[in-house]
């Protein structure tokens, strides 16, 4: 990652950023882990249950999109450091094949760009051990201004 020619480094790591999740996002505590976290790429997974089935047993397009959007939340938290006031301000997602039943899903995400407002990452869904994407996406995180 650069911003303004210069390597960025990453200002939380993957353990912190756990720690940091469950105390700002309780409600989604032991739905998601973090397999790796650097500045290159994230890669997350959503521990896939029952909660996110769909009929068919397949993974669901809402939990689907939940991996993304906390993919990109994480990526960009990594760079910036603890701001819990980033959202999400654009989304876009395609589904491209279906999950496979009774694995969890991965998520590959690498910020495109970081500027001082907004980050752009794109994120790559896959079934655990596959190698073909079932779902992309395209996110952008508005960060809150610094406090001075």
């Amino acid at each position: 990652m650069k911003a303004k020619g210069q390597a960025v480094d990453i200002k939380i790591d993957a353990e912190e950023m756990a720690a940091y999740l469950d105390e700002v996002f309780p409600q989604v505590r032991g739905m998601f882990g973090i397999d790796r976290l650097d500045k290159d790429l994230l890669v997350m997974r959503l521990h896939a249950d029952d909660r996110h089935l769909r009929p068919g047993g397949t993974v669901s397009g809402p939990a689907m999109f939940s991996l993304a959007d906390v993919a990109a939340y994480v990526a960009t938290m990594a760079f910036v450091g603890k701001q819990a006031l980033a959202v999400t301000t654009h989304c876009s997602i395609d589904f491209m094949r279906k999950p496979e039943a009774g694995k969890d899903l991965l998520a590959e995400a690498k910020v495109l760009k970081l500027g001082r407002a907004l980050s752009v990452t794109d994120v790559l869904l896959f079934s655990e051990g596959s190698d073909k994407p079932v779902a992309h996406a395209s996110l952008t995180y508005s960060i809150p201004p610094a406090r001075g």
